[in-house]
């Protein structure tokens, strides 16, 4: 499929599985963020709207004004972190590499690079939303 020039009605009907959408204060700014760190795939890049791909995965970015209508939007927090809650894990990413981007663009580590007993090596990254990304390989 063609990220940059599939409509919006064919995307949505392509979507299968577990979908994720993120809500974020600046979807440019996110999407830079990603990029430099995990080198995912960023199409249809707007001030409202990306999609994501990280390997043969995709999920979107939206800005909180695309969810004028949707229910959750009242839901969000004045204040950061909005994200709180939910790791967002990236089993093919080097959590070292990942770290080192992540500093280099202001990023909070919350958790450096560390062996865990379920067989992974992983650590925390916090993006300026408040989103944990966990970039991860096995031991």
């Amino acid at each position: 499929m063609d990220y940059e020039t599939v409509s919006a009605d064919d995307f949505g009907k392509s979507l299968r599985g577990i979908g994720l959408n993120l809500l974020v204060r600046d979807v440019r700014a996110t999407c830079a963020f990603l990029e430099a760190v995990f080198a995912v795939g960023v199409h249809r890049l707007s001030d409202d709207f990306a999609i994501i791909t990280y390997g043969a995965e995709v999920f979107q970015l939206h800005s909180d004004g695309t969810y004028a209508e949707n229910p959750l939007l009242g839901l969000l927090p004045e204040n950061p972190p909005r994200g709180a809650g939910i790791e967002i894990r990236l089993y093919d990413s080097d959590p070292e590499v990942a770290v080192a981007r992540a500093k280099a663009q202001g990023a909070m580590i919350l958790q450096p690079p560390t062996d865990k007993p379920h067989g992974l090596r992983e650590a925390y990254i916090l993006c300026n939303d408040g989103y944990a990304w966990v970039p991860s390989r096995p031991l």
